[in-house]
């Protein structure tokens, strides 16, 4: 099981804070992780519309979509987030 933390409008459009979920065996990095979530609903579709912008943090760290998921016990999605 692996933890799955949404933020900002991720997580409006989700309707969700948070789940915990068994991904499937071939789910393997983080872009398996993006595609597999879009075919859970429209909310989800919504949500990850643009994968490409989309941020992620494995165990709370920022990584790239090309990046491996295995072992991962939290995983933040995020929008682009911008300096300020």
């Amino acid at each position: 099981m692996v933890k799955l933390v949404y933020f900002a409008w991720v997580r409006e459009r989700i309707g969700k804070p948070e789940e915990e979920m068994e991904l499937p065996d071939d789910v393997k990095t983080v872009r398996d992780l993006l595609v597999y979530l879009k075919t859970l609903g429209d909310e989800y579709e919504a949500a990850l519309q643009y994968p490409e912008v989309i941020r992620v943090a494995v165990n709370q760290e920022h990584v790239e979509h090309h990046e491996a998921i295995k072992g991962a016990r939290e995983i933040g999605i995020f929008p682009p987030m911008t300096g300020g």
